[in-house]
């Protein structure tokens, strides 16, 4: 694709020998001429530094809002869903890997203006458009632009993301965004710098500038991988920082894993693990726990955190009935953490 056909990127800085410092994530790539960085869709051409996923999605689909997972973002509604090639990130157990570690060249995108984005949500009345499959970190510029066009019109924006952005960077990519739900993949750097290649206090300072930063409702979910980060002194961890560092009204999903990409010799993540981890989290004092990727109603259904009683019940990603009571319990009143 010819430069002038693409979208010069924000964040980045010339260096020496012609190279160029990527400075949207804290893997600050330094790329030289022809060449792209680790997400395989920002690119140095004559010592500029081009976005060439902006403008190019590799499909759209219309989703349940549980399904990003978001439980307590207008629950029940749809959501139109897209990414692009590449990521930002090198997870060994990815389970979207023939889109996150794919080039441009070998998927399926097209050409999408902002405007296009906006209209497609608009003619399939979704209140909402999501940012994900891989890492919509990446293509930063063209969320900016889709989200303010979005905002004027009435329609949420929705980030799923692992949360590893520069600082500077996510205040510009996050300034119109209304939602998001952030992979805490794992609790240990160890985990994150071999199963990932990335950093695990880069995503701890995300989630804590979210919630002190912004208003941006956010969820975290942890995929649960058998003996890579499911035991039970990691899980209590994780509980114990979100609880001193985010509070308790952060809803909390532990997902199933499954083999895929270059993790294909583990098992399927045990039921019994997630409804154990969940029981964890909610007996530390997490007020919203759910466990993701099997049939388990209870697990996925919102309770009253005073009262117990079941108001937003869930099978899979299908609402069997919700019954808040303008964002309270019917039954006591307390009025229930998040967006409805």
């Amino acid at each position: 694709m010819k430069a002038e056909k693409l979208r010069i990127a924000s964040w980045w800085e010339t260096v020496d020998n012609g190279k160029v410092l990527c400075t949207l994530c804290p893997r600050y790539c330094k790329i030289g001429e022809g060449q792209p960085g680790f997400c395989f869709i920002r690119q140095n051409y004559h010592g500029k530094l081009y976005s060439i996923g902006y403008g190019r999605p590799t499909g759209f689909a219309i989703d349940p809002i549980e399904k990003k997972p978001l439980n307590h973002f207008y629950p029940g509604s749809s959501i139109l869903s897209f990414g692009t090639a590449g990521c930002n990130l090198g997870c060994r157990f990815c389970q979207n890997w023939s889109i996150s570690k794919a080039k441009l060249d070998d998927s399926n995108s097209f050409y999408a203006s902002p405007e296009d984005v906006v209209n497609i949500a608009k003619k399939y009345n979704a209140p909402s458009i999501a940012f994900t499959y891989n890492d919509p970190t990446i293509f930063g510029e063209y969320i900016i632009d889709i989200s303010k066009i979005a905002r004027e019109e009435g329609i949420k924006t929705v980030m799923v993301t692992a949360g590893y952005i520069d600082k500077n960077a996510r205040k510009d990519v996050y300034k119109f965004i209304d939602a998001a739900n952030v992979d805490l993949k794992g609790f240990t750097e160890k985990f994150y710098f071999k199963l990932t290649f990335s950093h695990l206090n880069d995503i701890l300072d995300t989630l804590v500038w979210l919630k002190k930063e912004t208003d941006v409702w956010f969820e975290i979910t942890t995929l649960l991988i058998p003996d890579e980060n499911d035991s039970p002194e990691e899980l209590k961890q994780e509980c114990n920082w979100i609880l001193n560092n985010l509070g308790d009204d952060i809803p909390l999903h532990f997902t199933a894993f499954h083999p895929d990409f270059k993790m294909t010799n583990k098992i399927v993540t045990p039921e019994e693990t997630l409804s154990t981890a969940r029981e964890t989290a909610l007996s530390m004092g997490i007020k919203y726990c759910y466990i993701g990727n099997v049939h388990n109603s209870e697990g996925q259904t919102t309770y009253c955190p005073n009262c117990k009683t079941a108001l937003i019940k869930r099978d899979w990603h299908s609402v069997i009935f919700n019954k808040l009571n303008n964002g309270k319990c019917y039954k006591c009143g307390l009025e229930i953490d998040g967006r409805f």
